[in-house]
């Protein structure tokens, strides 16, 4: 059953957990509900409780604006409170900077696992992300999130059109700058992550794009307690097969 917490700011922020034993919030990344989580949640639940939440904007969560990349902290925050008060944390993608954002401003995370936050260095030329907002402005989701598909090296997002989850793909297109926002110009706040003291496991794929190694051992070294690990043969959609193991060594 979905259950509801409020953020700090009166945000209505929906979840559902599911097994037993300790709290694990996972945070999913753009034009992702917590219904995204559906396979990868009953692989945990025989250790822990596994917690699965909208971010705002998506599902059944609210979106109160302004947006800022501190709601969406709060958010997160506001729901490991709701699940006890302290949690085991594991984010992919714009939901591993949502988990980072949280740890550095004092939610009681235990353990943090994030794998390839989008920190992606601005490019000299043009950059298709730059299209999305303009395309939302024009009233135009579909092609917002076909930019933002390219933007992340998509060849052609046309394809998708025909899927069965693209319209709900397109339902989620007004959450796209979000996750922009989060990443900003790809530097990571290196100051601010310093603060996280908890154990942090930044991990990327090896045979994702440079700037995934890169974040990640920017991350090793800006936060005191972390270590990176490269995923080898794993791309940005990591294998469930291979990251639950990881993750189940990591939070044991």
């Amino acid at each position: 059953m979905t259950e509801t917490t409020k953020s700090a700011d009166g945000t209505t922020i929906a979840f559902d957990r599911a097994g037993s034993g300790p709290a694990l919030v996972v945070t999913g990344g753009a034009l992702s509900t917590r219904q995204g989580a559906a396979e990868f949640v009953p692989l945990l639940t025989d250790r822990y409780t596994v917690v699965s939440w909208d971010r705002r904007g998506r599902g059944d969560s609210g979106d109160t604006l302004p947006w800022s990349i501190e709601r969406e902290a709060e958010d997160l925050g506001a729901v490991i409170e709701a699940v006890g008060g302290s949690a085991y944390a594991y984010g992919h993608s714009s939901g591993a900077i949502v988990s980072l954002e949280a740890a550095a401003r004092g939610a009681n995370i235990l353990k943090l696992a994030v794998y390839e936050p989008p920190y992606v260095p601005e490019l000299d030329g043009p950059n298709p992300m730059d299209d999305v907002q303009p395309s939302l402005d024009a009233g135009d989701p579909e092609s917002a999130v076909k930019a933002f598909l390219r933007g992340t090296g998509m060849s052609d997002p046309e394809a998708l059109t025909h899927a069965p989850f693209w319209p709900a793909m397109v339902a989620l297109a007004h959450t796209l700058p979000y996750d922009l926002g989060l990443a900003g110009d790809g530097t990571i706040p290196v100051a601010r992550f310093g603060r996280i003291t908890v154990p942090t496991l930044a991990m990327d794929g090896g045979i994702s794009p440079n700037w995934a190694a890169a974040a990640s051992m920017a991350l090793g070294d800006a936060i005191p307690n972390a270590r990176r690990l490269t995923v080898e043969g794993q791309s940005h959609a990591v294998a469930l097969d291979v990251l639950v193991p990881i993750l189940r060594e990591f939070f044991a």
